[in-house]
């Protein structure tokens, strides 16, 4: 119970000092400059359209992509010291969640998911 009023203290203090410093900024002045002071510049070069611009869907699916290989990799690690231990029934439990990896990769390139073109 003691650690979860330091956390609520923490949390508490927290929000006081991003209350005191937001006010603190909005009551010395906010912005300061004119509007082609405050753009931001990419690599000292005004940049060329807004940074909230849309991605292609395409980038959300390689990301996906590389998230199911990334995770594969985060589960494959431990595996490999548990395969000592368990034997066979690891190797099984593996190979079908390599084919379940297999089979989305298999569906996005069906899909044209990897074509950049």
């Amino acid at each position: 119970m003691a650690a979860f009023g330091a956390a609520l203290a923490v949390v508490a203090a927290a929000a006081v000092a991003f209350a005191a410093l937001r006010w603190s900024g909005t009551a010395l002045g906010g912005t300061t400059g004119a509007a082609p002071e405050r753009v931001p510049f990419a690599g000292g070069v005004p940049p060329d359209f807004h940074a909230w611009n849309r991605f292609h869907v395409r980038y959300y699916a390689m990301a996906l992509l590389f998230l199911a290989f990334d995770m594969e990799m985060v589960f494959m690690y431990p595996w490999a010291v548990v395969f000592v231990r368990e034997g066979t029934t690891a190797l099984m439990e593996m190979g079908m969640f390599i084919s379940i990896l297999l089979l989305g990769i298999l569906y996005a390139w069906r899909e044209g998911a990897l074509e950049w073109v």
